[in-house]
Order: C-alpha cells, then sequence, then structure tokens
C-alpha cells in the first residue's frame, strides 16, 4: 500500500517537472448531449484536447480512457455539471446551452484570417446589462479580464463601429480619465481611433473586441465557420467563459454546430481560464472601475435618457448650407446632437459618413457646434 502512495507522489512529481504545473492538476468537464453533430463529435473533440496540463471529465457519456458520467438528458447533464463546479471537483465546464442570470455574459475568443492573429470578442452570449451602453461598458470589462486571466498582461481594447459604440467610447475614456487602468488600441484604417471598422475586425487589431452580445454572437459564427459554409464550426475556442462582477462559475459555451477542433480548443481555454482565475480577474477589473466612478456614470447615464424622453419643444434655425461634417457623435445621440445644437441657435443636419453618423453644419458654425456638442457630452 506505502509503495502505491509513494509511486503516485514520484509520478506526480515527474509529471509536475514535465509540464511545469506544480499545484492540484486541474480537471475540466464537458458536457457531451446536445451537439448537432452527435456525442461522438465532442468526444473527438476531447480526446483531440487530452493531454498533461489538466484532466477532462465527460458529462453524458461514459468512454473509456476519461473520468466520465453517464446520463441520458441535457438537464441531468447540467445538474451534474453544477454540482461539480460548486464542489470543487471540476475548475470549469464546457457545454452547448446555459442560462446564465442578467450580468454575466460570455467572450468569445476567434482566430482571425488576416494574420491568424487571436482576438476576444466582448461578448458573445448571455446579457451584461439591459441597457445597451452599459452592456457594453461592462463587456469592456469582462473581455479585459479574460485577456489577462489567460496571460496577456496588458490588451488592448477596440468598439467596433455599431450603435452605441460612441456613447461606450465616452464612458470609456472617462473613466481611464479617472484613473481606471487600460489601453484603448488604434484602428488600422487611415483616420485610426479607438472605435473598430469591419476590416479591424478581420485584421484583429485589437486584443479586446468590444461589442454587444448579438452582434458578437454573429461575430463568432462567420469567423468559426467561414471555411465551411456554416453548418460546422471548425476554428477558434468557442463562445467562451460567462464572465460578470461577481460570478464564479467558470462555464464555457459551445455552438451546437461547433465540430471538434472547436471542441478540443474549448477545453483548453477553460483550462486556461480557470488556471488564470477569470472571475477574482473579473471582480479585480470591476473594483477598480469602480473605484474610477462606475456606478455614478451609470446613474448618470440613466438619468440624461430619462432627461431625453422629456419633450421639449424647440424650434429650427433657419435653413443654410451645409457642408462641414462633425463626425463622433453615436447613432443613439443623432437626433438629440441636432436638437442641441438647433436650441443653441445652429442649423444642423444628420447624417451618415463611411465611418458612421455625422452632424452636417456650416462651414463658418463647424467651430461652434463641435464646442456645444462637446460641452453636451455628445463628442469626445
Amino acid at each position: 500500500m506505502s509503495k502505491n502512495i509513494i509511486s503516485e507522489v514520484l509520478l506526480e512529481v515527474a509529471e509536475a517537472i514535465e509540464t511545469g504545473n506544480f499545484g492540484k492538476k486541474i480537471k475540466v468537464g464537458i458536457t457531451t448531449l446536445g451537439s448537432e453533430h452527435g456525442p461522438e463529435n465532442i468526444i473527438k473533440g476531447a480526446k483531440l484536447a487530452k493531454n498533461d496540463l489538466f484532466d477532462i471529465v465527460l458529462i453524458g457519456s461514459k468512454v473509456d480512457g476519461f473520468e466520465s458520467y453517464e446520463f441520458e438528458t441535457e438537464d441531468e447533464a447540467h445538474k451534474k455539471m453544477e454540482e461539480l463546479l460548486d464542489s470543487g471537483d471540476i475548475s470549469a465546464c464546457v457545454t452547448m446551452h446555459y442560462n446564465f442570470p442578467i450580468g454575466v455574459s460570455t467572450v468569445g475568443r476567434v482566430i482571425t484570417p488576416s494574420e491568424g492573429r487571436e482576438m476576444f470578442i466582448a461578448t458573445t452570449t448571455g446579457t451584461s446589462a439591459t441597457d445597451r451602453v452599459e452592456a457594453m461598458v461592462r463587456n469592456t470589462l469582462s473581455g479585459i479580464a479574460t485577456a489577462k486571466a489567460v496571460g496577456i498582461e496588458n490588451p488592448k481594447v477596440g468598439i467596433i463601429n455599431i450603435e452605441g459604440a460612441r456613447q461606450t467610447e465616452k464612458i470609456l475614456i472617462e473613466l481611464k480619465e479617472k484613473g481606471y487602468n487600460f489601453e484603448f488600441t488604434e484602428s488600422k484604417r487611415a483616420d485610426g481611433g479607438s472605435v473598430m471598422r469591419g476590416n479591424d475586425l478581420l485584421m484583429g487589431t485589437p486584443d479586446v473586441m468590444v461589442t454587444d452580445s448579438l452582434t458578437g454572437n454573429l461575430f463568432m459564427k462567420i469567423f468559426s465557420s467561414y471555411t465551411t459554409g456554416g453548418n460546422y464550426e471548425a476554428l477558434g475556442y468557442g463562445y467562451g467563459p460567462g464572465v460578470g462582477e461577481n460570478y464564479d462559475r467558470k462555464v464555457l459555451i459551445l455552438s451546437r454546430a461547433s465540430g471538434s477542433p472547436v471542441v478540443a480548443k474549448a477545453l483548453q481555454y477553460a483550462f486556461e481560464v480557470a488556471k488564470g482565475d477569470v472571475s477574482e480577474k473579473a471582480r479585480i477589473e470591476y473594483s477598480n472601475a469602480e473605484k474610477a466612478g462606475l456606478s455614478e456614470i451609470f446613474k448618470n447615464l440613466k438619468n440624461k435618457k430619462q432627461d431625453t424622453a422629456k419633450t421639449e419643444e424647440i424650434v429650427m434655425p433657419e435653413k443654410e448650407v451645409v457642408t462641414s461634417s462633425i463626425a463622433g457623435v453615436d447613432i443613439l445621440d443623432l437626433e438629440d446632437a441636432v436638437k442641441v445644437l438647433w436650441k443653441n441657435k445652429v442649423y444642423a443636419e444628420s447624417g451618415m459618413g463611411c465611418t458612421g453618423p455625422i452632424i452636417l453644419v456650416h462651414p463658418d458654425k463647424e467651430e461652434l457646434a463641435t464646442k456645444i456638442l462637446k460641452e453636451e457630452n455628445l463628442i469626445s
């Protein structure tokens, strides 16, 4: 008996020296039921991922060579998954469907086609907040925390050019000015800036690409299956871990269309966020953002929207020829920006330029209009 114990200890020491992992060996679970390609697709992915760094636990199918639990339904498998996570028997788990609470959304990880560069998509499923802009700010914190958990010490952030991008940028700039430490990236397009174009998406310009969850979900599907026609996701690491301000279960999401190469990468991703403790990293990011006034900023955002909802009779100034454009206004603020200028006796019209929404004014009024919009916090 003692000889067996000594043999096991020596084997563990030998593995630790070989792998560099001297702590308790991390176990990562994966549910095998629910894939559109069958349980064998998930099992094949688990076999591809098998290595000396972490152990893989199968939940749903009994397979030789793995610690495994057999179940007939996804509900039964999810109950076992939660039990194993909460007891600490597994450190993270990959699954194909999970209902996260409001405040938690997943950070995907893709391989971009231009240079084969990895990029985090923040976020891809779940809902960080019911308000779009607040959600995108929270998605930024989750994306930074996840990138740090897998070993990127100072991840650079970009915001994809969608509704809410400019408002999100303004809030992040305010947080940065008040002491929350992070770095924006610069668009590879000639006009630069931290608001990313589609080209930046393909090039993987930022480490963390901030978006809303529905758009992020679409990005994930395209990046994962653009080489296969759509029914088999062959590339990337899946939709990633659910991350929130105070969320501890490390549950990572796969699409039901994910193929075995993505399954294998998702298991690796799960190991990395477990080892790097993404939950603790998220707590730190939120704590640092809170010190810079995060809650107060969200409160002001809510109050501003309530004030905007109040109708006010504003008379349009006399029409002028408008040939100068002012960029940087979020599409959600476009109508408000025009009315603010009208209120200040500056005639303006809204438009759409190649990089997004613009305000059009007479050239002689551009400087004044820009000053007014900055004072009203409608542009940065």
